[in-house]
């Protein structure tokens, strides 16, 4: 029972962590408009506790083994319940943003280190079910956000998007206080790596501000972006010929001279991208151009995470059985695929049903490549490096999160004027067509009471809302098309990996 118990409380901490990471997307209009900032300015509620995210994941490993693991992981979740209710207390956008780097910082290990004590629950040839199951809290989190965030916004107040983790966050802590113990197995730690920490961060920051608030500042054409692009390249530099050198790194880089970690690290990327960006994708679709509120939106979304779950389990046991991790990796990049090529044919006129249906697809691409992933990044590594490989690829999905929705942004900005350009240029006026589409606003408008003159312009205005509108869904097109060939064109990554001998799963345990 305590196992049990145990077992839920830290995948539920993983996937408040992951909820957190896109729950105030669709709350920053208010939340600029309470604190009487630019929506530019609250744009980095959402890029600070990204920043932090991706620093702190990939030395998790390194915190634990020098705090603590139960220490550490207390401590976080602690640090991340406090600074959520700190965000909700904040008078001004950049108290905001500071509250939200630092529950950021909190949050990094409610996912590394509850997915090597969700590991440790499980005994070595059950190692792929622990995987499944964490991988409900990685799917589900993402995806409910959102949603989540836009119900909370509607029908109450934007701090309460944060509130909603204190009792929550308590609950949490006071469980692992009670059940939560060291592991029997500790690490040696050394020095503590103050270099690598320095430019780690220093990178990471640099990239992911860039990544995060380049579609917005026009790429290179600002300066600032620049300058952190160039920062970025050179600190990330230094730091890889900095921890191969190094005797005790705080990131053990030497890990991904495993060819199917450093595959299975490639792969996790691509699935950040897909997982993240349609997540960016689908709401933003479904509420603007097709008028859905947030409620329906969710619903859209939840059949797919239900069955997410069973393929979620399906794929766990079917590992378990002896099948090759890569025909599911296949199998589940097949069908994100799918999903991607009938959303690229889709129109104004979708109903709701056929949206459900073809996000079931995406939500079963992605349900089955989460356990091979995992087991395919381990699954050549010494159970002492293993948690070092499982905190990169964690690193990396995120990091494919964040260039997959800065990807899809600068991609729908071009793709809509290009779209705009096109439609404008094939009408004319003396086109039948496009006279008579113009008669027919003119005419509705003069019976809403306008007189000739002034329906006759409120006509052109409403063309153009429409073509404006047909632009904008042609580019969203073009965006779940372009994302679905990123997953098609990775398949050959597949060839390179060695396959783990049949009947022997995948050892996943933690030496924090």
């Amino acid at each position: 029972m305590k196992r049990t118990v145990l077992l839920i409380t830290v995948i539920f901490a993983a996937m408040m962590e992951l909820i957190d990471s896109s729950i105030v997307n669709v709350a920053l209009s208010h939340m600029s408009g309470n604190l009487g900032a630019t929506l530019e300015d609250a744009s980095w509620v959402i890029t600070s506790y990204a920043i932090a995210n991706v620093i702190i994941i990939p030395i998790t490993s390194f915190l634990a083994a020098r705090l603590g693991r139960r220490n550490y992981y207390i401590g976080s979740v602690m640090a991340f319940t406090l600074c959520s209710f700190l965000c909700g207390q904040a008078t001004n956008i950049w108290m905001l943003v500071t509250f939200r780097f630092l529950q950021g910082i909190g949050g990094g290990a409610l996912l590394s280190v509850s997915q090597a004590i969700v590991f440790e629950l499980f005994p070595k040839e059950k190692q792929n079910v622990a995987s499944a199951l964490f991988g409900i809290g990685v799917f589900i989190g993402p995806t409910i956000g959102p949603t989540l965030g836009g119900y909370i916004t509607e029908y109450y107040s934007w701090p309460w998007i944060f509130y909603i983790n204190v009792p929550l966050g308590i609950i949490v802590a006071s469980l692992c206080l009670l059940l939560l113990h060291e592991p029997l197995i500790k690490p040696r730690v050394g020095k503590v790596d103050w270099w690598g920490i320095l430019l780690l961060a220093i990178g990471i920051s640099s990239l992911q501000t860039v990544l995060e608030r380049g579609e917005t500042e026009d790429w290179f054409s600002t300066p600032y972006i620049t300058w952190l692009s160039v920062i970025a390249g050179f600190a990330l530099t230094i730091f890889v010929w900095w921890e191969l050198q190094v005797a005790h790194p705080v990131v053990n880089l030497r890990v991904l001279r495993s060819k199917n970690l450093s595959i299975a690290a490639a792969l996790t990327f691509i699935s950040g991208i897909g997982l993240f960006s349609s997540v960016f994708l689908t709401p933003v679709f479904a509420q603007r151009l097709l008028g859905f509120t947030p409620t329906q939106t969710g619903l859209l979304l939840l059949p797919g995470a239900v069955l997410a779950i069973l393929g979620l389990m399906v794929s766990a046991r079917l590992l378990q059985r002896g099948l090759s991790p890569m025909y599911m990796i296949t199998a589940g990049i097949l069908c994100f695929g799918y999903f991607s090529w009938e959303m690229s044919r889709i129109d104004l006129d979708a109903s709701a049903d056929l949206l459900t249906f073809t996000l079931i697809w995406r939500a079963v691409g992605l349900a089955i490549i989460t356990v091979p992933l995992t087991t395919l990044a381990v699954s050549s590594l010494p159970p002492a490096e293993i948690p070092q490989g499982a905190a990169l690829n964690n690193m990396m999905r995120q990091l494919g999160g964040s260039f997959g929705i800065a990807m899809v942004n600068t991609y729908l900005a071009n793709r809509t004027a290009q779209h705009r350009f096109d439609l404008v240029s094939n009408l004319a006026l003396d086109n039948p067509a496009t006279r008579a589409r113009l008669d027919g606003y003119t005419h509705y408008l003069m019976g809403r009471g306008f007189n000739a003159p002034a329906a006759k312009h409120g006509a052109l205005g409403l063309l153009d809302a429409v073509i404006g509108r047909q632009s904008s869904m042609l580019s969203f097109n073009d965006a779940y098309l372009a994302v679905g060939s990123v997953f098609v064109l990775a398949l050959p990554l597949l060839l390179m990996a060695r396959s783990a001998k049949k009947g022997k799963p995948a050892v996943i345990v933690s030496d924090h």
